[in-house]
């Protein structure tokens, strides 16, 4: 799919109307329009990769960024580890078999009591 008509590459750039949480330059978190457990986002890149398939050796340091993200919003949004029973899950969906439905790297944070609908 071309980035023109990427749907998180719209959202990313403001195109489509979203309900952010985060943003930098190079990140966009948005609450999921179909969320599966009482705390659902998205994180996104700002440049298109489809998937953790197609990522290149060069895109390991944005991935690592991704990931130092993931913490910071768990933790903004209240849901990061501190011990006990706190926590989140942070799912990557990739291709047809791992239940990817938008062809764009996206991190789905899930947190909330349980049981969710399904696994992000």
């Amino acid at each position: 799919m071309s980035q023109e008509k990427c749907l998180f590459c719209r959202i990313a750039s403001g195109e489509l109307p979203s309900k952010k949480v985060y943003e930098d330059e190079e990140f966009v978190a948005f609450h999921d329009i179909r969320p599966a457990a009482p705390l659902h986002v998205l994180l996104i890149p700002r440049k298109h990769i489809a998937s953790l398939s197609d990522l290149k050796p060069d895109d390991a340091p944005l991935l690592g960024r991704m990931m130092m993200t993931v913490g910071k919003l768990a933790e903004q949004l209240g849901v990061a580890y501190t011990g006990g029973e706190t926590g989140f899950r942070t799912v990557f969906n990739t291709g047809p078999g791992g239940g990817q439905e938008v062809y764009h790297l996206h991190a789905h944070i899930l947190a909330g009591p349980g049981p969710w609908s399904r696994m992000g």
